[in-house]
């Protein structure tokens, strides 16, 4: 998913390269360098919302290690599809599981 936003990212970077409303469009050159550019108080932001978003997802996703048998770490939850991340706008996703 990081990769992903990371692709889209340097696709909207090459094309509003100069005036977007971001860090006082001081970012420029081509997207490849753009992440050396950004500001150092961005990170912590940045880094806080995928660890958030990711411990969301880990907690949806996973039993509980201490509910686990020793011999079964790592259990998905029953009613957890791996990449469902019941997102679907668009309406996209077949009905039957």
């Amino acid at each position: 998913r990081i990769a992903m936003l990371a692709v889209i990212g340097f696709f909207v970077g090459e094309k509003v390269e100069g005036s977007a409303f971001l860090f006082d469009a001081s970012i420029s050159g081509p997207a490849i360098t753009h992440i050396t550019q950004v500001p150092d108080g961005f990170w912590p932001v940045i880094i806080a919302f995928i660890g958030a978003y990711e411990a969301s997802r880990a907690e949806a996703g996973w039993v509980d290690p201490a509910d686990c048998p020793v011999d079964q770490p790592g259990l998905l939850r029953d009613d957890y599809l791996p990449g469902d991340l019941k997102f679907d706008p668009l309406g996209l996703k077949p009905e039957d599981d």
